[in-house]
């Protein structure tokens, strides 16, 4: 749980679209082995233009190294996620700064431009993402086609990979649930309410005020209502200017937490009395964002994990931990999702309850509360 990146967005998908810091030391970009060499790996738009999988894995493992950033191990079950590509492929995953906005991901990008510490890979939100496309590889993973249309670049150029839903995490030893927002204006939560992180910088914290919107009679499209009720949790006394981490849920330091689903459920690991509820009303989803570094030092492994991030095995590692995969649809299909874990991970909730900004709706979202956040939490 962090405040790692910006505005993860997208309709959380299909039938139902709807489910209908610094980087560790790595070796030179050199050659990726098989039977091209880095700059045959760079330009790759698919496994098969490395002679399939099999030439993908060769190349890969020749540059034995990836490097990822902003991917917590307690984050959609990234700790488990990475170990399994390191096993599966015997490649090193250097992992830096996990707590990295989206933001910040790029500036790294920028920064290493041209060593062999630099990203190779990237996990966005949509208004950092589209702004950056220019510094994404195209690239279709094997499986494109179980991918539905609204989460994909049509080059490949980023591809939504997960989604939560917005809810409230309470620690139920010291605090009532809540059942409804204006509960959370009562005495009993004196500062207590945090959001996970700064919603101009942050997309857990963005999805949060755009979740209270929704819940305030506003919407994806007006921000203005959450961003008024916050004040009015200011005001009271009961808004944290805290970022929440595991550490400042198991302390009581952050006793209610606005945050993704899956979380606040991860957070009751370290603390049982840490429950989580989603409110009554329109449940804010919203995806993440898997794209290729452009100028990656390890492009054959860059596009493998990209292969690994949409496999059944991994996209069942996110539904694991209460995350929603893209590719739930293909997995239910085939018969290999638990379904009770859906029903978990969306908290019974379906696509009729659900609400995400389009692209136009990020934009005017992100001027809002540029212009107005910093006032409101005074």
């Amino acid at each position: 749980m962090t405040s790692r990146a910006l505005l993860r967005s997208a309709t959380l998908a299909t039938a139902v679209l709807l489910i209908g810091g610094s980087l560790a030391a790595c070796s030179p970009a050199g050659g990726s082995g098989g039977d091209g060499n880095s700059s045959d790996a760079a330009a790759a738009k698919s496994a098969a233009d490395l002679g399939g999988m099999d030439g993908l894995v060769k190349a890969a493992q020749a540059e034995g190294q990836l490097n990822v950033i902003a991917l917590p191990e307690d984050w959609a079950n990234y700790g488990k996620i990475i170990a399994g590509f390191e096993e599966k492929y015997d490649i090193k995953v250097n992992s830096a700064n996990p707590d990295a906005s989206s933001a910040e991901e790029i500036q790294a990008a920028d920064n290493l431009a041209g060593q062999d510490t630099a990203p190779d890979v990237f996990d966005l939100g949509t208004a950092v993402a589209l702004e950056n496309t220019a510094k994404f590889a195209p690239y279709k993973v094997e499986k494109w086609d179980e991918i539905p249309e609204g989460n994909k670049h049509p080059d490949g150029l980023w591809v939504n990979n997960y989604s939560g839903i917005m809810s409230i995490g309470y620690d139920s030893a010291k605090l009532p649930e809540p059942t409804k927002l204006d509960d959370l204006l009562d005495a009993k939560y004196k500062g207590a309410i945090a959001i996970n992180g700064d919603p101009t910088q942050a997309g857990a914290a963005f999805a949060a005020v755009g979740s209270i919107s929704a819940l305030n009679g506003g919407g994806v499209d007006n921000f203005g209502p959450g961003v008024d009720f916050v004040g009015k949790l200011s005001k009271a006394g009961n808004f944290l200017t805290v970022d929440p981490t595991p550490a400042t849920i198991a302390s009581g330091e952050t006793p209610a937490v606005f945050d993704w689903s899956f979380n606040n459920v991860g957070a009751a690991k370290e603390k049982p009395s840490f429950k989580t509820t989603v409110l009554p009303g329109k449940a804010y989803v919203s995806f993440y964002n898997e794209a290729i570094n452009k100028a990656a030092p390890h492009p054959a492994a860059a596009r493998l994990w990209q292969e690994w991030i949409f496999s059944d095995d991994a996209q069942k590692l996110y539904l694991e931990a209460n995350a929603v995969p893209v590719r739930v649809d293909a997995l239910k299909k085939s018969g290999s999702v638990d379904e009770k874990a859906l029903e978990q991970a969306t908290f019974g909730t379906s696509s009729a309850d659900w609400v995400t900004p389009d692209t136009k709706q990020v934009e005017a979202a992100n001027k809002l509360l540029t212009d107005r956040w910093a006032t409101a939490i005074k």
